[in-house]
């Protein structure tokens, strides 16, 4: 059984999470990466990070990178882009694409307080044009160097932190944004009283 002082640090740390923010993974691959995007979400406070992989492959954790913060998030699969888009549309989301090209607006530039889910493609091809298409808004992170491109963690930690220094001003943190039945279930979950993280949410 689970001790006091646990329980109420899963209580602390669950009652920070932002459910209303989340991170699309559009066919990512290489596990390093899809790893540090592992660890990253979970420091920012992410609960739902979703997949979009046509395979039935496993998504590719390596638990010395992620230093197992896959446990503390909510993995939900998605066979296509437009399945998974249309799903988080319908759940009152803004898709937020990220791309580099000349018509994005800096990453700065969003509200962020409102419903917002991030789409990034895996490095070598980048994010789909289907994702492109059915995004509410496509954004870059301003580079003044050579190499005008990010690796995905450093893109996806970026564009968190952000999303995060707008809701601290906001005082979303300060009150629990999780309905009593979600932070229920999750409170199970991460206190090991009940097993599977990966599911469509």
């Amino acid at each position: 059984m689970p001790t006091q002082e646990r329980i109420k640090k899963v209580k602390r740390i669950l009652s920070l999470r932002q459910p209303d923010l989340r991170i699309v993974l559009e066919d990512v691959t290489n596990t390093h990466n899809a790893s540090a995007v592992v660890r990253t979400c979970d420091a920012a406070g992410i609960l739902y990070l979703d997949i979009i992989s046509p395979s039935k492959e496993p998504f590719p954790v390596n638990e010395a990178i992620s230093t197992r913060a896959e446990k503390w998030l909510q993995l939900c699969y998605h066979t296509s882009t437009s399945e998974c888009l249309e799903h988080l549309k319908k759940k009152g989301f803004k898709i937020v694409a990220t791309h580099l090209k000349e018509k994005s607006i800096p990453h700065t530039d969003l509200d962020y307080t409102q419903p917002t889910a991030f789409v990034f493609g895996n490095e070598s091809e980048g994010i789909s044009t289907e994702a492109l298409n059915l995004s509410d808004h496509i954004i870059k992170i301003p580079m003044i160097g050579m190499a005008q491109s990010l690796n995905l963690s450093v893109s996806v930690g970026i564009i968190l932190y952000e999303a995060m220094k707008q809701r601290q001003a906001k005082g979303f943190y300060k009150k629990r944004r999780l309905s009593k039945e979600e932070f229920e279930i999750f409170m199970n979950k991460w206190l090991g009283l009940t097993s599977n993280n990966s599911n469509k949410t």
